[in-house]
């Protein structure tokens, strides 16, 4: 490899540069466009963020992307308040949803490898009698059925229904247990992988139970103390607004209705599933830690990214333990988890060479923006 800057054919690279805006003034008094060849290749990672507010009309959209060297750099598209059509901040707070499983599974395996937990003991052993109903039975899940998916135990946001019917109702997490323990068992334990929110609410329950502390004094001592990120937090109970810089977060009812700001949310209809508060930094700095094995040891962490198929969430994708790989179009894959919740969705992760990637859109989007949000994480991976 060689520059092109030391051939001696070639101008020095400021009389280089002098040339390029001399003959784009030039171009511009005779009333023409300077050709692309003499403008600045624009960033893939930022045409991405623009086309998702451009072509697919989500208000706004951030992201975060670190490289290899552990450098970071912040994109940003859209308006951050509709209302006041304030700019969107610079890897402002954004409700993380679903990712805040990893977060709780962290914590759950931390505790494996004290010895207080066995991942392969029934829940029973450590909260006796709690799971019973049609076809659940707490001696015959596992603390690993929970943690990947596998326990058959249904899903309590059926029967809620619409959260944005009651935003600012608060749950205790019993609560959100005992919507789901009015269902039958989706299936028996271990023959199936399903998705349930479910899952998380008895790991936060269990967490609570062994440790007893509340689960978010264990996440933020456990994880967020340590490695340092100043921006992620554990809501406190009632708490419905972003405490920092943020972009507000919308739904809309219609397709073509009005967009309406749904920022405002009392995220206890989450709690262990997916209450968070973070930026796309202090989440691609989470992945980052937890995958080079600051947070977990050896043998907990391959138990984490110990996979089944997941083929529901994408092609290609498996669950370990509240931790997903998916494929990348340049080869290889990129672990992390992504999450939902009204207002905002977030994708994104790191892959084994170290760099990482977070992208969120201030809406949780149609399937084919989730899809183009999906090409805009894998666009930043595979530059």
């Amino acid at each position: 490899m060689f520059e092109v800057s030391k051939l001696s054919n070639q101008k020095p690279r400021a009389a280089r540069r002098r040339a390029t805006v001399l003959a784009g003034i030039a171009l511009a008094a005779a009333g023409l466009q300077a050709p692309a060849a003499l403008a600045a290749a624009p960033d893939p990672v930022q045409r991405s963020v623009n086309g998702l507010v451009r072509d697919d009309g989500v208000p706004a959209a951030l992201a975060a992307v670190t490289g290899r060297d552990g450098r970071s750099r912040d994109y940003t598209a859209g308006v951050g308040d509709l209302a006041t059509g304030a700019r969107v901040p610079r890897d402002g707070q954004v409700r993380i949803g679903s990712t805040t499983k990893a977060f709780t599974a962290t914590v759950m395996l931390q505790l494996v490898g004290e010895g207080k937990v066995g991942l392969d003991q029934p829940v029973d052993t450590y909260l006796p009698g709690l799971l019973r109903g049609d076809g659940i039975d707490g001696r015959r899940i596992t603390v690993r059925q929970l943690l990947q998916h596998t326990s058959g135990l249904p899903e309590y946001l059926t029967a809620i229904g619409n959260i944005l019917a009651d935003p600012h109702r608060y749950y205790e997490p019993r609560d959100l247990l005992d919507l789901a323990l009015t269902r039958k068992a989706d299936f028996a334990p271990g023959t199936k992988w399903e998705y349930s929110n479910t899952n998380y609410i008895v790991a936060g329950l269990l967490i609570e139970k062994v440790t007893g502390r509340p689960l978010g004094e264990e996440i933020t001592t456990r994880i967020i103390d340590r490695l340092g990120l100043r921006h992620t937090y554990v809501p406190a109970p009632g708490e419905l607004t972003l405490r920092g810089p943020h972009p507000e977060g919308y739904q809309r009812e219609a397709s073509d209705g009005p967009w309406r700001d749904v920022t405002e949310l009392d995220p206890s209809v989450a709690w262990a599933a997916g209450e968070l508060v973070s930026t796309n930094s202090d989440i691609n700095h989470f992945f980052t830690a937890l995958l080079s094995g600051k947070l977990l040891a050896p043998a907990e962490l391959a138990q984490m990214r110990t996979t089944v198929p997941a083929d529901k969430l994408g092609p290609g994708t498996r669950y370990g333990l509240g931790l997903m790989s998916q494929p990348l179009s340049c080869g290889g894959v990129f672990w992390g988890h992504g999450g939902d919740i009204p207002g905002y969705h977030t994708r994104g992760g790191v892959t084994d060479d170290g760099q990482a990637v977070s992208v969120t859109v201030t809406t949780i989007p149609d399937a084919a923006t989730v899809q183009h949000v999906d090409t805009a994480v894998d666009t930043a991976l595979c530059r």
